[in-house]
């Protein structure tokens, strides 16, 4: 039975996007600071952080998965690169972005709406008690 996608779904998916975004430039930061000579460095807080951004990330991918259909979700998972592209020049002085990456950033973009196009969210309307 085909529900459809609402457009809770859509918007738990690309919170989830920020928050896996946010622990890859946490882990970024944190791995900075790690000396494999002294494991004990892993335990730094932007490494810590990252892990609770990019699990809290996953949470929300899982409650997007149960509102709507994997085909439609999942390209949105391609934006992190979009958010990580963005964002690391700033925090990152070797980051930078060239003309490529911003054809790969316009690409994903486009692409991503026209899978999302091809159907608009559905929104549930309850009118009983159980409405799943």
């Amino acid at each position: 039975m085909n529900k459809g996608t609402s457009t809770i779904a859509i918007v738990l998916m690309v919170l989830c996007t920020i928050f896996t975004s946010a622990g890859q430039i946490l882990w970024k930061l944190g791995v900075m600071n790690v000396n494999l000579d002294n494991l004990i460095t892993l335990f730094n807080l932007p490494f810590i952080l990252g892990f609770v951004s990019y699990g809290f990330g996953f949470v929300l991918m899982l409650l997007a998965f149960r509102y709507g259909e994997l085909s439609i979700l999942y390209p949105i998972v391609a934006t992190s690169y979009v958010w990580v592209s963005l964002i690391s020049p700033w925090l990152f002085p070797g980051d930078f972005m060239n003309i490529w990456k911003w054809v790969g950033v316009t690409v994903i973009l486009v692409s991503v709406s026209l899978l999302g196009i091809r159907e608009k969210p559905k929104r549930k309307v309850c009118r009983g008690v159980n409405c799943g």
